[in-house]
Parts: C-alpha cells; sequence; structure tokens
C-alpha cells in the first residue's frame, strides 16, 4: 500500500497529467506583473555617499535598475569601483540588478580627429590622466569600457551588459561605431528622462525637478541619475527618488531594467 506520502505525489502526478503543462506555465506567468509602460531607470556612479539610501529605497520600492559604473573619486573609500566599495556592489547583484560600464576613469569623448585609424580626443576626469587632453585610439577607448566592465564582474559574479554610457552622453557617429565595433552598444536618455541632479541647486530645486519629471516622463523613456554630484548642495538623491518612483507608479508606469528594452533586447542576446 502506497504511503501518505506516495498517494500525495501521485495525485500531484495526476493533476498535471490532466491540466497539462499550459496551466503551469500560465500560472507562473500570472506571477510576474504585467509591464505595460515601462519607464527604465539608469543610475551613473558619483560620490557614493547616498548610494547606501538610493538602495534602500530601491528595494523599498522593489524597483530594479541598470548601473553605469566608473572607477570615480568618492567621499569615502579607494573609488567607486575600489574595494571599499566591492560589497555594496555584489549587493546590488544579489537583490537583481543589471550592471554596464561607464569607463574605468570617466573618460569624455570630445572630438574626432580625422585620418584612419579612428582616434578621437578624450579628457578623463578621474584616474592618473584627471583634466588632462589626450588623442586615443578606438582601441585605447574600448580597453577603458572594458576595464570597468570586467571590475564590475570581479565585485558582482554578474556578467555585465554588453552597452556602456560615455560620460556626459557626449558622443559622434564615427565613436560609436568604434565602440560598437568592440562589442558595446551606447545607452544615452530620453530628453524627459534627464532628472536633473546635475543642475545647481539654486536654480533646480528638487521640487521643481520633481514636477517636472513627472509631467514630462512617458513610457518607454530611459531616465538617468547619479549616486552623488559634488557640485550640488541640495542632493537630489534620495530626496527626490522615492516620490519620483512612487509618483510614476501612481500615474501607472512600472520599473524595467535595461536587459528587457526593446532597443537593446537583440544585441544583448546576440552577445550572450
Amino acid at each position: 500500500m502506497a504511503s501518505g506520502r506516495s498517494r500525495t505525489r501521485l495525485a500531484e502526478a495526476g493533476l498535471a497529467a490532466l491540466l497539462g503543462p499550459a496551466f503551469f506555465a500560465g500560472s507562473a506567468l500570472a506571477q510576474t506583473p504585467v509591464c505595460d509602460r515601462p519607464v527604465f531607470l539608469t543610475l551613473d556612479t558619483g560620490h557614493m555617499e547616498v548610494a547606501p539610501l538610493i538602495a534602500e529605497v530601491l528595494a523599498r520600492q522593489h524597483v530594479k535598475v541598470t548601473f553605469f559604473a566608473a572607477n570615480e573619486r568618492t567621499k569615502s573609500g579607494d573609488g567607486s569601483l575600489g574595494s571599499h566599495w566591492a560589497p555594496w556592489w555584489k549587493a546590488r547583484a544579489a537583490e537583481g540588478h543589471e550592471f554596464a560600464s561607464h569607463t574605468w576613469d570617466h573618460v569624455y569623448w570630445r572630438a574626432d580627429v580625422p585620418g584612419t585609424p579612428p582616434r578621437f580626443r578624450v579628457r578623463a576626469s578621474a584616474g592618473p590622466d584627471e583634466g588632462r587632453d589626450l588623442v586615443w585610439t578606438a582601441a585605447q577607448y574600448c580597453g577603458q569600457i572594458d576595464k570597468a566592465a570586467q571590475r564590475l564582474r570581479e565585485m558582482t559574479g554578474k556578467k555585465p551588459l554588453p552597452l556602456f554610457r560615455a560620460p556626459g552622453g557626449k558622443t559622434s557617429p564615427r565613436f560609436l561605431r568604434a565602440a560598437k565595433a568592440c562589442g558595446y552598444e551606447h545607452v544615452a536618455w530620453a530628453p524627459a528622462g534627464f532628472l536633473g541632479d546635475e543642475l545647481p541647486s539654486e536654480t533646480a530645486s528638487n521640487a521643481a525637478l520633481l514636477k517636472k519629471a513627472l509631467n514630462d516622463v512617458r513610457s518607454g523613456d530611459i531616465l538617468v541619475a547619479h549616486l552623488g554630484i559634488w557640485s550640488r548642495k541640495d542632493p537630489w538623491a534620495p530626496t527626490v527618488l522615492e516620490p519620483l518612483i512612487v509618483g510614476l507608479k501612481e500615474k501607472g508606469f512600472c520599473f524595467r531594467t535595461l536587459r528587457d528594452h526593446p532597443g537593446y533586447r537583440g544585441w544583448i542576446a546576440q552577445a550572450n
């Protein structure tokens, strides 16, 4: 005679055979909220002082974001991708966030240099060449993208997305082609997605920035803010972050990472 546990297993097997796999697939899908009006919040590195508070807001609101990381100077520790902040990044990976490169030394594209092969005038805002105007080959710039991506993988144990964000969002068509040739698609942001945390607080108050974002953000927009801006006296984050998330949710928006963005899904799948 079958035991109670065996009878239960047999009953479960019979139910599965009767209802079929489609029922259980549908049940799994039902547990995943439908996202008809997605927005894609991205956070670039900064001085990191507000990073722990930002992480608390994201966890409390059950929001996943895409972090673009460079090894920038920080208010505490040895740089935003240094050993001091490594546990913080690892914890974000465990929560399901995504990561991508912002170049290692936060290197700005400034101009194309005529000639072949492609070369670019650049300026780093971190690292040993901070503030210096340099001319780099495409391979040198790609090396900067790679270095940050590799460090993210070391810290998080998670493969970063094959995406990058040029500091300041400054690019040219030639520059973007060169980056794509070495495996990285660039991610900019929507006009309404510029959340204004880099603006002076004297002329762009937190209240004004929140109101503007809630009025202007549209479905499909990529949003950008930072993990701390040195020059802003009244920090945008986390003061505006939670009211913005709550307000957008109330308007029917949902939050997704760039892994789910229709403009990048194919590129990411191909790279993987």
